[in-house]
This record gives C-alpha cells, structure tokens and sequence, in this order.
C-alpha cells in the first residue's frame, strides 16, 4: 500500500465505539487516511477523527455520513439482541450497500467470522446471509472472515467462572485473536481495490478449547475445576470440525493476551 493510494482516502467506520472499532480507527489515521466514525449518537470530536451520527438500523443520517466517502468499513452489529439483530446485521447491511452505492463509495469491506457457513448456529445464519445481501449489492466490496477475538473468549470464561466451573469440550479447537492485529488487516484492506471476495483471517495459534480455558485460568491466577464436556449435536460436531479455524494470521497469543490483560 504506496503513501500516494491513501492520500486523499476518506474511510467511513460504522461500529467505531466497539472492541474492533476502537482498535481500528487510530490505526487508520496513522496509516494516512482520513477517518470518518458514525455513531447513533452524537459524539465531541477528539483529534483527528470526524464523528457524525447515522443509524444502519433505520437509515437515519446515512446519506450524510457517505457523502465524499471513497472506502466504508462497516463494522457495526449487534449480535444475540433478537429483532433488532437482523435491523443491524442484515438489514442493516443492505441498506448501508444501497447507500454506499448511491453515494460512488469505491470499496466496502466487511468483517465477518470465520465458520458462518458451517456451523448451525442462528446468529451465523444472520451473517451469512448478511454477506449474500452484500455481495447482491451494486457497491465493489470485500469480506474479512475473522476468527473469535480474545475479548469475546475471556468473556465467555469469565460468565462460566461466575457458575464455579468451567466447561469444555476437549475436542473443539479454537484461535483466538487480538482485535488490533484484525485491526491492522482491515487498514490492509481498506488500501486495496475491493476483491469481491471472501479472504480469512486468524489468531497466530490454534488451541483446544480445555488448553484455553487452563490457560486462562492460569493467566488470573484463578482456581476453578475444568469440565469435560461433549457439545453434542450437529452445532458440536462442526466446533470439533475446526470449523471456527483457519490458518495462521495474527501475532498476539493467547497467553500473550492474557499476560497483557491480567498483569
């Protein structure tokens, strides 16, 4: 990515205040961009990102929010949260394609997850056909596949620790990764021509899913007996497929991770 292809780029981040938002947009300026941050609400501006308001969930502000913008990272969504999850995910998505389109956005790039097309999972559903909207729109786009960050991995150990035990199917392999090294290829992207493609992108280790729970339990200093157990079903046997793994991309570890967070 020459210094002359981001001179000039104008980016629009929908999902800016998120764990992946937040990770990127700093990164995006640093890599000469101009940064454009959509929020529902209103924000103080701080430094050099320009923050306006726009709803992907009701197209409220977006016409506003595209105007002059050249690449969009569409970032926002709101898994798990019934009704309003399919405004966002998918409808959302779609309406914000439109958008882009009518606007002559050059390059929208998506992050997604990595095994949506594989496991029978409802949320996956929803993305799944999010990336089918987009790639049935009329914007040039690109889509990130990404696996499950570290955050969302300690949250979920986190929860299960509240209840005394941890639960874990031996047999699932997972690889997390570090929102910042998502972070750093979707700035990667956004310097591109749009692909019209699915492209991956993983943490730098793939672990079973009792190492990561040992691990994290080793990185809080905490004490809690881990369970063996089988997912079972359909949704199990595509974990223990590997289907939420893909080759190797990030840099930050697990334990790295933990390191970091737990001191």
């Amino acid at each position: 990515m020459t210094d002359e292809f981001k001179r000039g780029k104008r980016v629009l981040v929908t999902g800016a205040t998120g764990v992946l938002g937040s990770a990127l947009t700093p990164r995006l300026v640093e890599a000469g961009f101009e940064v454009r941050a959509a929020s529902r609400g209103a924000r103080q501006a701080r430094g050099p990102v320009e923050w306006v308001v726009a709803d992907i969930a009701t197209g409220a502000g977006l016409d506003g929010a595209l105007a002059g913008v050249d690449t969009v990272l569409h970032l926002a969504a709101a898994p798990y949260r019934g009704r309003y999850t399919r405004q966002v995910d998918l409808e959302g998505t779609r309406r914000l394609a439109d958008a882009a389109a009518r606007a002559g956005v050059e390059h929208l790039v998506y992050p997604s997850i990595v095994g949506i097309d594989h496991v029978p999972w409802g949320y996956f559903r929803t993305k799944v056909a999010a990336e089918e909207a987009l790639a049935a729109s009329a914007v040039p786009w690109s889509i990130v596949r990404i696996t499950q960050f570290h955050d969302f991995v300690d949250r979920a150990f986190t929860a299960m620790a509240r209840l005394g035990v941890l639960v874990a199917d031996r047999g699932v392999p997972v690889q997390p990764v570090d929102p910042r090294d998502a972070a750093d290829r979707l700035v990667e992207q956004a310097g591109r021509a749009a692909s019209r493609a699915v492209e991956v992108f993983g943490g730098p280790q793939v672990l079973s899913f009792d190492e990561a729970a040992r691990c994290w339990l080793e990185g809080g200093g905490r004490r809690r007996p881990v369970l063996p157990l089988r997912i079972p079903g359909e949704l199990g046997r595509a974990f223990r497929a590997g289907h939420l793994t893909t080759g190797p991309g990030g840099r930050t570890t697990w334990r790295e991770f933990l390191h970091e967070n737990r001191g």
